[in-house]
């Protein structure tokens, strides 16, 4: 499992602007982590560099000390859940769960079981054979969020989950997350939402991509 997720002196320039602007950061399993800030303050960012999933300018991402390697075997211990779903709209649910999955080669079997129980487990295994285009947003974020916990990833990045949720919902995701890091997990989740930042361990804020607050300080 991965223990620690580092982000050292990381920088993301766009032209002249900096998106991200010599970040330190260190992300541990078995803790919730929100990222907050103002829209385009590089929450994002900051979660696509964790998984990844955007170059660094500068600086580096460690994974356990080393730096992240960009390959396959590397990828399939994140799950993400992006803040547009990323969702094929002509696919059912499930399809669009077991998408990954396939791509790691799993048997056709093992696929459809853990496709539906990841669906479960955000409460659509109803809703599994809908096509996604005929999903409200709220199914469509809980369907990423299920793509996301398929198959027991070792870091969870979850930009803005609970965005399009009724509060019943917003709180049964968030419970979800969250069980994720109890069981040892990286969760990181980039949020505007308040109940979000209360229930997680830790949150930092970013400002104009920079990082000007953590609360309570990560000790070394």
């Amino acid at each position: 499992m991965i223990s620690e997720i580092r982000l050292s002196g990381v920088g993301v320039r766009v032209g002249a602007r900096a998106i991200l602007d010599h970040v330190d950061l260190a992300i541990r399993a078995g803790e919730s982590l929100a990222i907050t800030g103002p829209s385009g303050s590089g929450k994002t960012t900051l979660l696509l560099l964790a998984g990844g999933l955007q170059d660094a300018a500068e600086g580096q991402v460690l994974l356990d000390g080393r730096p992240m390697a960009r390959d396959p075997d590397t990828r399939k211990r994140f799950g993400v859940v992006l803040q547009n779903h990323g969702l094929v709209a002509v696919l059912t649910a499930q399809e669009n769960v077991a998408l990954p999955l396939q791509a790691r080669g799993l048997p056709a079997v093992e696929v459809e079981r853990i496709s539906l129980d990841a669906l479960a487990s955000v409460g659509l295994h109803p809703q599994a054979d809908a096509l996604v285009q005929n999903l409200s947003g709220g199914q469509q974020q809980r369907v990423a969020v299920a793509r996301a916990l398929a198959g027991s990833p070792e870091v969870i990045l979850a930009d803005e989950p609970t965005s399009e949720l009724v509060a019943e919902q917003r709180r049964a995701i968030l419970d979800t997350l969250l069980r994720q890091s109890r069981e040892g997990r990286v969760l990181v989740i980039a949020t505007h939402d308040p109940e979000v930042v209360e229930a997680c361990d830790r949150s930092v804020r970013l400002m104009d991509g920079r990082l000007v607050e953590q609360s309570p300080p990560l000790s070394s």
